[in-house]
């Protein structure tokens, strides 16, 4: 049998290494290596009933699911909570996320659940005076709750409840007494998290689990905290304005890509049943704004994009991009230059997405080349033009996918042009004008002639 090589694995981000280091090459992180278990080697025998094929698996009941009651929030689960399913939820400090969590918690008891909800950070009775301004009453007594942070106790008294799920606000300041380290630390996170994961798939009840994001937005403690549940979500936003983004960023029991939208009030967080209206400012006519519409999942969302192209008064030009991929504002720029013939390496070039929505959607290319090309040629959009498609490196109109659900939203909203890539079909969106280009020059020669 060959010798088996020692190695390292860093329980932060999962660098691995030949040699001990005392902080990570990659994320810098001090004391987190640790030896790496060396593969375990099974023999041939494969006890009765401990492998199945995929028709018997097939065969088996699909994952049964919980409905929580909050729309926006079961759009983003994919259909409801997986019995025994882990969820983390992570999050910028006073973001929201033990408001969400506890109105989930109160729209499940109104459906007859059981939940646990285990405040290691609070008193029992700073919740309940929370619990009070949201207006969570009905069913209350099927809402334990605890204010704890030994997690050993903590599970003791959830086994010998009846209960059908489990919140533990946060993963970062509970701990396991047989670990001598504080809460927080990478050795007590890991082990609180398999603990909880345990629990969950034993009791086949969901578990969900408050994380707190770094100075870089991630979710503090070791990167393989994220690979061991099923479900990891972001509750995003500008804590300044009202409006907050639930995206998930891995879901085993569903899509990543639907997005949902809450606005925080005085009662707590409410759902966004027509979130296309907060994207758009209501301003006509000024120009360095343009109209576009991204896919969040299977909705579609009218956003409007800003911006200001300002002569700049040093060497370098300032790049700024809110919402929008920063690296990609860059090609976009290099393309209008080029392409366009847009002197923009003497200007800065501001960039936002009104709403604080932030997307990747490429199909915001188009409505930010608009927006980059009404502000430098003091050029006002109509405000009845609606802007779709992707930008290529020859300047070209590129289509995108889900383009009648995108027209249609915008007509819905009052949208009466369209400037959209040339596709194959003919696509026909009630009375609403479609212009198609190839070029994205063709496209601003046509926005300057209909001034």
């Amino acid at each position: 049998m060959p010798k088996y090589k020692v190695k390292y694995i860093c329980q932060n981000c999962g660098y691995e290494s030949l040699k001990w280091f005392g902080s990570c090459p990659q994320c810098g992180v001090w004391g987190s290596f640790v030896e790496k278990a060396p593969p375990l080697i099974l023999d041939h025998t494969v006890a009765e009933g401990s492998i199945s094929t995929l028709s018997e698996a097939l065969a088996g009941e699909e994952e049964s699911r919980i409905l929580v009651g909050i729309e926006e929030f079961d759009r983003v689960l994919g259909g409801g909570l997986v019995k025994g399913s882990v969820c983390l939820l992570g999050g910028e400090p006073g973001i929201g996320k033990s408001t969400l969590l506890l109105q989930v918690a109160g729209s499940l008891s109104s459906r007859g659940n059981k939940i646990l909800y285990v405040s290691a950070e609070e008193s029992v009775r700073q919740v309940a005076s929370r619990a009070r301004r949201l207006g969570i009453f009905s069913d209350s007594d099927n809402i334990y709750m605890v204010s704890e942070s030994d997690l050993d106790r903590v599970l003791e008294m959830a086994r010998a409840l009846p209960i059908d799920l489990i919140v533990i606000d946060s993963i970062q300041t509970v701990k396991v007494s047989s670990i001598e380290t504080i809460p927080g630390s990478l050795p007590q996170v890991r082990e609180c998290a398999q603990r909880v994961f345990s629990f969950a798939k034993d009791r086949e009840i969901p578990a969900f689990m408050v994380g707190h994001v770094t100075k870089e937005g991630a979710i503090a403690g070791p990167k393989l905290l994220e690979h061991l549940v099923d479900v990891v979500l972001y509750f995003e936003g500008d804590k300044r304005t009202q409006y907050r983004a639930l995206r998930a960023v891995k879901n085993r029991y569903g899509s990543t890509l639907e997005v949902g939208i809450f606005e925080m009030t005085s009662k707590g967080l409410e759902e966004v049943k027509d979130p296309s209206a907060i994207f758009l400012s209501g301003l006509d006519g000024v120009p360095g704004a343009a109209v576009g519409v991204v896919m969040e999942g299977e909705r579609p969302l009218v956003v409007e994009v800003q911006a200001l192209v300002a002569p700049t008064f040093f060497p370098y030009p300032k790049r700024v991009a809110q919402g929008f991929d920063f690296n990609r504002l860059q090609l976009l720029i290099a393309v209008l230059e080029k392409r366009v013939g847009i002197p923009l390496g003497k200007y800065d070039v501001y960039l936002n997405i009104v709403g604080g929505l932030k997307s990747s959607d490429p199909a915001l290319d188009v409505p930010v080349c608009c927006a980059i090309f009404s502000s430098y040629r003091e050029l006002s959009i109509k405000g009845d033009g609606v802007f779709i498609g992707e930008i290529g490196l020859l300047g070209e109109v590129r289509p995108v996918s889900f383009v009648s659900r995108r027209l249609s939203e915008a007509r819905r909203l009052g949208f009466r042009v369209a400037y959209i890539p040339k596709v194959g079909e003919e696509l026909k969106i009630g009375e609403m004008e479609l212009k198609s280009f190839v070029f994205l020059k063709e496209m601003f020669e046509s926005m300057e002639e209909g001034r």
